[in-house]
């Protein structure tokens, strides 16, 4: 009801209607959100396999355990595609695709690889992921005409990975 009432004097007065050209209309796009989700993916799994390797005489605290890990592994790969859907979706410019060719099947690449990382424990798949993703991450910051450097995370599974160089 209050949509009608300012709609109608929106009309009344002319007001215009203000647009947003995107999901972030500020501007501010960073890929490392998707390579952090991308590399807690592999802590969750490496995370599962010492659960494993154990053993586990409470199987009640184990069962817990994994299911906390699946969950979070779960929601880190979707994250990681979110991210990185929304700037293919709302940055990539028709010039971006034109210098990186390889960018529409790059992303493409981590959709599925975020989707088997979900349906599986396979660490090569997420060491998979990270890497695409840290991949995206580099062309993105091409884009920007930003350098890059490669460093290993400083947290497990200290993986190498991709970030600007300011």
């Amino acid at each position: 009801m209050f949509y009608q009432i300012f709609e109608a004097l929106d009309k009344k007065f002319g007001v215009e209607r203000a647009q947003a050209h995107c999901d972030i209309p500020c501007g501010i796009y960073d890929p490392i959100t998707a390579q952090i989700a991308a590399l807690s993916v592999v802590r969750m799994m490496d995370l599962m396999a010492e659960a494993e390797a154990k053993g586990h005489d409470n199987h009640l605290a184990f069962i817990n355990s994994m299911a906390r890990y699946i969950a979070v592994k779960e929601e880190h790969a979707e994250k990681a595609k979110h991210e990185v859907r929304v700037i293919w979706g709302d940055y990539i410019k028709p010039e971006h695709i034109a210098k990186h060719p390889e960018l529409h099947e790059l992303v493409f690449k981590i959709m599925k690889l975020g989707s088997k990382v979900r349906q599986t424990a396979d660490r090569q798949t997420g060491l998979d992921f990270v890497e695409a993703v840290n991949k995206f991450a580099e062309i993105f910051w091409d884009t920007k005409g930003i350098a890059v450097k490669k460093a290993k995370a400083p947290y497990a599974p200290a993986l190498e990975m991709v970030y600007p160089n300011l």
